[in-house]
């Protein structure tokens, strides 16, 4: 199954992805502060992602994840809408200094064709559907940075990627601290979120 993992995206190119979440309160107010630091907004889009594993959760176990990520453009009062693409994406665990305050991961990624024949060739392949999670994400980016908005069920979260001289920049900047920086996933928040409203965790999705 690893090498059919590694075969599937052989293609991509391996980055090291270096980022930190921050909870947001006030939308429209970071919005402002973005534009007034510049930055260039790409537009705004409905994501909803999937996580594949195989049967025994060896991904998960391993700290690896093989995800399908469907985007459609969704624009707000405030922002115009995105593209419309399909992604597959791996990550993979990458060597971090101990106590980093980061969430550092190996990534490949890959714009695909085709988005509705992906989770059945999945499948075909020995994959399963795990957690599928759904968030509006606004992009915004700064030279050397990406910033990503994402409002989700669990509460609304900029993510920082770039290096940590460049997060701990615009964070600042931003009005945030190293003591505000969050390094889970969204698995981890709404895990987390289930506990305290003592529910079962199943998908993360907005209310139809």
């Amino acid at each position: 199954m690893a090498k059919l993992y590694s075969a599937m995206l052989s293609r991509g190119r391996t980055v090291r992805e270096t980022e930190v979440k921050l909870r947001v309160k006030d939308v429209n107010g970071l919005i402002r502060k973005l534009k007034r630091l510049g930055c260039h907004c790409s537009g705004r889009v409905l994501e909803r992602n999937t996580l594949f594993d195989t049967p025994d959760s060896d991904f998960r176990r391993r700290g690896r994840l093989l995800r399908v990520r469907t985007e459609a453009p969704a624009p707000s009062r405030l922002v115009r809408g995105g593209s419309r693409r399909t992604l597959m994406t791996s990550k993979s665990p990458a060597l971090a200094s101990a106590g980093s305050r980061y969430k550092e991961k190996l990534e490949r990624e890959l714009v695909v064709r085709s988005a509705a024949r992906w989770p059945a060739a999945l499948r075909s392949l020995g994959f399963r559907p795990g957690f599928s999670y759904e968030k509006y994400r606004t992009t915004f980016r700064l030279p050397g940075l990406h910033l990503d908005l994402d409002e989700t069920p669990v509460g609304v979260f900029l993510e920082l990627e770039g290096s940590p001289r460049a997060i701990d920049r615009a964070a600042r900047s931003l009005g945030f601290s190293r003591r505000d920086y969050i390094r889970g996933t969204y698995w981890d928040l709404y895990a987390a979120e289930c506990r305290r409203r003592g529910r079962v965790p199943r998908n993360m999705l907005f209310a139809a």
